[in-house]
């Protein structure tokens, strides 16, 4: 491709799992996974590819009262999105409730309540299609841990409004005791009268892109795999979406599981030939490519959006969060309220037994970069006797650090340090917590205005390489080159607090999520709307 310039992979890092894109006329709109955080499903927008920023979501909270609890690892997995009959569907998977689907005439909403239209538990990576006779379906893939069987894709009729299945369901390819084992996460298309489902496969850390076709909607599908890592450094190279741009070239979204970063996006340029798709960088006359490190943006790209990045800082001077803020579960819009003079109130929300890791109203943004400081300024000053709130950083090892008014002397203040691990026994994390209290002098706290300023810093302290799994024919699957960071939060402000040590944990990504950071805000006694803290600035910057 002859371009002008030329981006580096990846084009988006943050932890956008499972992405699934389409292009309406000059816009391109990508999806992801959210799982249990909300506002769920993050739509973002980008007329480049490259450039990408959320602009809405498609859920303000999940479908089921249960996630007003935290259920790490369940929620929405895989969704897709598709344009049809100038309306857009969102179709969404939640792997213990059923398959559901959103419909909205703007992409940014509102979008409808959510319809389950299959019901039951296992389900998982739904995609409609819609073919020329009028006809609809949805082909959707299997959950081992629920449905007690994987790697086998299917396909059901479907309504022409999408709001429903009918008909029987069809197993269209079985993936079982092959290379395609762990097949999920299926795109459908048609292109020359041929019937394609794009479909992660091998795992989701060292798999491929695999690629089904066939003249008829129910098969029999031959297979090739079209992108795999080869002899780059990109593992796993796999699970998104294919779009072309209106001057007729084509491109490919994936995913690269990063580990504690989470699920970060790459684009690929793809060819077709023979009808049938290469992603990446061909190597000879192989009928598969490898992750480019550049890309070049498609040809009649918008250039003015070369200056769009997504939002990551924030001052809370808008009177509504930012879009890149999410909740660790449903939320309450009375968690939080914005002041006339800039910040935002955090309410501290009562909780005598919970770990830190469980607590619903955590505020929280996927990490934008490799390596990264992230500065937040907190305001101490309506913090009620048995409240503490400070910064966090969640993942299977988790930590806190904050202020902490006692219960018992409210003129007694301390400096709390939590760390954790989550052990994952059940959706709840089933974790181990220890914490330590430093105490600070009031007369301090005071002369600061009761605003502290704490540190949290992403550092790669190594890269290793690590056996991710033994394949169906016994081989070890490796993968190579993975970043290992340390997570330090630390007091940086006032000056008289140095001796506050810093806490440093070893970063380990949560349940099917990257790690994320953000703010707690937390009662040993009974939620008091005046308490709580005052959140003044949250910035970020890439070292």
């Amino acid at each position: 491709m002859n371009h002008s310039k030329m981006y580096p992979n990846p084009v988006l890092y943050g932890d956008y799992s499972d992405p699934d894109a389409i292009r309406v006329k000059d816009d391109y709109y990508m999806i992801s996974s959210s799982f249990t955080n909300t506002p769920g499903i993050p739509i973002l927008h980008s007329r480049d590819l490259v450039h990408w920023r959320v602009i809405s979501y498609v859920l303000d909270n999940l479908p089921d009262e249960s996630y007003f609890n935290v259920r790490h690892g369940c929620g929405v997995w895989a969704p897709s999105i598709r344009y049809h009959n100038e309306e857009f569907f969102c179709f969404f998977p939640m792997p213990d409730e059923g398959i559901y689907v959103c419909k909205a005439s703007h992409i940014t909403g509102p979008w409808s309540t959510p319809v389950c239209m299959m019901k039951g538990s296992g389900y998982i990576d739904p995609c409609p299609f819609w073919d020329e006779d009028g006809n609809a379906y949805l082909v959707f893939a299997l959950a081992g841990s629920r449905a007690g069987k994987k790697s086998v894709l299917n396909i059901i009729p479907m309504s022409p409004d999408g709001s429903s299945v009918c008909g029987e369901v069809q197993c269209v390819y079985d993936g079982n005791n092959t290379e395609n084992e762990t097949i999920e996460g299926p795109k459908l298309y048609k292109r020359n009268n041929y019937y394609y489902i794009f479909a992660p496969a091998g795992g989701v850390k060292c798999g491929h892109q695999t690629v089904l076709r066939s003249r008829s909607i129910y098969g029999p599908y031959e297979y090739r795999i079209v992108l795999k890592q080869g002899s780059t450094d990109v593992n796993g190279p796999h699970q998104g979406a294919w779009v072309d741009t209106p001057s007729g070239e084509n491109y490919f979204l994936h995913f690269q599981d990063v580990y504690a970063g989470g699920r970060i996006v790459h684009l690929q340029p793809l060819i077709w030939e023979d009808d049938w798709p290469i992603i990446g960088i061909r190597k000879g006359k192989e009928t598969f490519g490898e992750p480019a490190a550049c890309v070049g943006k498609p040809k009649d790209a918008d250039e003015t959006f070369e200056d769009v990045k997504p939002l990551t800082s924030d001052d809370f001077m808008t009177g509504s969060l930012s879009l890149p803020w999410q909740w660790n579960a449903n939320h309450k819009d009375d968690w939080y309220r914005f002041l006339p003079e800039g910040g935002m109130h955090l309410k501290a929300l009562s909780n005598p037994s919970l770990p830190l890791c469980d607590l619903p109203n955590l505020l929280l943004q996927k990490w934008p970069a490799p390596e990264f400081r992230c500065t937040t300024v907190l305001d101490y000053s309506e913090l009620l006797p048995g409240e503490c709130a400070g910064i966090v950083s969640l993942g299977q090892t988790y930590a806190g650090m904050g202020l902490y008014r006692s219960s018992k002397d409210p003129s007694n203040y301390s400096i709390r340090t939590i760390t954790g691990k989550m052990h994952y026994q059940t959706n709840t994390s089933d974790a181990t917590e220890e914490c330590i209290q430093i105490p600070v002098s009031e007369e301090l706290l005071k002369e600061a205005s009761y605003r502290l300023s704490f540190l949290y810093t992403v550092q790669i302290r190594e890269y290793t390489d690590e056996c991710d799994r033994v394949d169906y024919k016994g081989k070890e699957q490796w993968v190579r080159h993975i970043p290992r960071e340390n997570i330090t939060l630390s007091l940086i402000l006032p000056k008289e607090l140095t001796e506050i040590p810093p806490c440093t944990i070893p970063a380990y990504a949560g349940r099917w999520v990257g790690v994320k950071n953000g703010i707690f805000s937390f009662s040993e006694k009974e939620t008091n709307p005046e308490g709580g803290v005052i959140v003044r600035s949250v910035h970020y910057e890439q070292v």
